[in-house]
């Protein structure tokens, strides 16, 4: 007797089946019998880019950068800013555990330094939280179990993302307080240079720098004033503060991003949930019919015997 054979390739795993026409067993009919097949360096190459969260890479790669800029930039602003303290409007550090700008000025650094830190660790998370909720590495990996610990996770993420994009909110607020001052230094100096005659002055305790009782103003027509006009510290000073304050606008809008993609994983994880649920309720129907048949057919034969 001839068999007839049909192979088919299954197009989500790519593996090949083949099947065989009637046989002389009892059922009459034989299984699909899988044939296997090696995978391809190409084939290979294309699952393993199929199994990177690409929307998480982009976000990973935003958040870094603005990060890295922030800390960079920010750190060396500071610096700066010491430095023309110290140098045009003579101001020196407080003896003793007073706190005053340059204490501030530490205290800020440190900070940095702890941004720092704790978001290329926190990228990371991310980043790895996108690889084991993306559906390729279900076909990679085979069927898993979405667990309960698994949706606290994702549900802690979205919360923990969603209050550090407030919290770089914040800073990119903070940040913009440094550039509006620097801006008007800047602004003075360019009138001085436009207006001939002109009698500006800048005094500290506008900003809040110094204390109402300490009387730290640069005027125009002092010699300290020309000088820090005319240094490169003033003017890169402000612009290291700019891109310091571009960082913080992309973490923003890192954390926005990261947002829709935790939320996007998140729906994913909840729909694998309920198709789980729906998979094992079929597979024990399924049983129960086929236990059912089984006996039928035990009893049938007994009946004849």
């Amino acid at each position: 007797m001839i068999l007839a054979t049909r192979s088919f390739v299954c197009p989500k795993t790519g593996r090949v089946w083949r099947e065989r026409g009637p046989g002389r067993g009892a059922a009459g009919t034989s299984r699909p019998q899988p044939v296997v097949r090696r995978a391809g360096c190409f084939e290979c190459c294309i699952k393993c880019l199929g199994g990177i969260p690409y929307a998480s890479l982009i976000a990973t790669i935003l958040l870094y950068a603005g990060v890295a800029l922030f800390c960079g930039c920010g750190h060396e602003a500071l610096s700066g800013t010491v430095n023309i303290l110290q140098t045009y409007f003579e101001m020196a550090r407080t003896a003793g555990d007073t706190l005053d700008v340059f204490t501030m000025i530490d205290i800020f650094k440190y900070v940095i330094y702890g941004i720092a830190a704790a978001f290329f660790v926190y990228g990371i998370l991310l980043m790895v939280e996108g690889f084991f909720t993306t559906g390729a590495i279900k076909d990679l990996y085979g069927d898993f179990k979405i667990t309960t610990c698994g949706r606290c996770v994702s549900a802690w993420f979205i919360m923990l993302t969603y209050l550090f994009m407030l919290a770089w909110l914040g800073v990119t607020a903070f940040t913009s307080l440094p550039v509006y001052m620097y801006f008007n230094l800047w602004t003075i100096c360019r009138n001085t240079t436009l207006v001939e005659g002109a009698n500006l002055c800048l005094d500290l305790r506008q900003f809040g720098i110094v204390t109402i009782g300490e009387e730290k103003k640069i005027c125009t027509v002092s010699e300290n004033f020309l000088r820090m006009c005319e240094s490169t510290e003033l003017n890169m000073t402000f612009h290291l503060f700019i891109v310091a304050l571009a960082g913080a606008g992309a973490a923003v809008i890192a954390m926005v991003h990261y947002l829709m993609v935790l939320s996007a994983n998140w729906a994913y994880v909840k729909d694998a949930c309920r198709m789980q649920k729906y998979e094992d309720i079929k597979s024990k129907e399924e049983q129960e019919l086929h236990d059912i048949h089984s006996t039928r057919s035990k009893e049938r034969l007994n009946a004849y015997t």
